[in-house]
Formats: C-alpha cells, sequence, structure tokens
C-alpha cells in the first residue's frame, strides 16, 4: 500500500467499489489523526477559529461517536451509550482528565467494531434502525454503501475545520 510522506494510506486510483469506499474513509480517518499529531495537551484544547468552541481533541471524540452512532447504533441496532456522557450529545466537550491518548484509543476501538459488524455484509445491505431526527429525513431506511459514503463526507468535512484549527495553532498546513 502507498502512503503519503505523512503515513496516511493513499487510495488505491483503480479499485473496485468496497475497497474505494473503505480506503477513502481509512485516508480521512488518518488525515483526522495527523491534524493532531505533534501537537500538545493546550494546543489540542484549544478553539481557535472564533466564535466557535471546536478543538481537534473534541473532533476526534466527536468522530468517535459518529462512528459508534452509524455501526453500533444504526448498522447493528444496538443501544450503545454515549461513549463520553461528559462530552454532551455530540461529543465535542472536554474533559479536564481525558486527553489525546484515551480519546485516540476509544476511536480506533469504535472503528475496529464498525469493521468487525460490516466485514462480510453487502453493500447494498440495509439499515433498517433509523431514528428520529435522522429519520424524519432519511426515512427509515438506508444502505450500508450510504453508510460509508456519508462517513467518508463526514469526515472530509471536519478534516476541514482540523486543517483551520491546525493551522491557526502553529501554521502547519497541506496535510
Amino acid at each position: 500500500m502507498k502512503t503519503t510522506p505523512d503515513g496516511r494510506p493513499v487510495p488505491p486510483p483503480h479499485a473496485g467499489e468496497r475497497e474505494a469506499l473503505e480506503s477513502w474513509l481509512d485516508f480521512h480517518r488518518a488525515t483526522l489523526e495527523a491534524k493532531c499529531r505533534g501537537l500538545d495537551d493546550a494546543q489540542l484544547r484549544r478553539a481557535s477559529v472564533p466564535p466557535s468552541t471546536m478543538t481537534l481533541l473534541g473532533l476526534v471524540q466527536h468522530m468517535t461517536a459518529v462512528e459508534r452512532n452509524w455501526y453500533q447504533r444504526v448498522f447493528a441496532g444496538r443501544d450503545a451509550p454515549a461513549v463520553y456522557e461528559d462530552a454532551g450529545q455530540d461529543g465535542f466537550g472536554l474533559n479536564p482528565d481525558r486527553g489525546l491518548d484515551e480519546a485516540l484509543a476509544d476511536w480506533r476501538a469504535e472503528i475496529e467494531a464498525g469493521r468487525a459488524l460490516t466485514a462480510d455484509v453487502p453493500l447494498d445491505h440495509s439499515c433498517d434502525r433509523l431514528r428520529p431526527p435522522i429519520s424524519d429525513f432519511l426515512g427509515e431506511s438506508v444502505s450500508l454503501r450510504w453508510v460509508l459514503i456519508h462517513l467518508i463526507e463526514e469526515y472530509a468535512r471536519h478534516n476541514g475545520h482540523a486543517d483551520l484549527l491546525r493551522e491557526r495553532i502553529d501554521g502547519v498546513t497541506g496535510m
């Protein structure tokens, strides 16, 4: 597998649909992690694009909650509790005792749980467990393909936020 100079996996330029979707999702996951690399705890907690309170650490926590929601709750129909009860429903709230190492470990665990749940499932498999407010505009069902595309979109959008946060923290751009 080819990687970027900073170690992120490069999605193959010629791949089947599932490999393409999963490799782009892995690329965007690795991008979020790369945006946090080399920063101290205070920098990871810095909300540097006022008036937003979004932080890089909060983004990792949020994406942990997103992974859990779409794979454990929507796909598998589990009644999974919030990853961080003290971080609000979206996961952005910070706890002074929880740092990046713990957040990344939780995030990686949710990624692996999602991979395990969907490993042998066809892309057109229907996830019939949508609940309000999502079901209010999507209906009650989406395919696994839709979930993967949505996760790619969610990471890509938040990686744009991470770009701005990182640039304001230490000037690093372009990863």
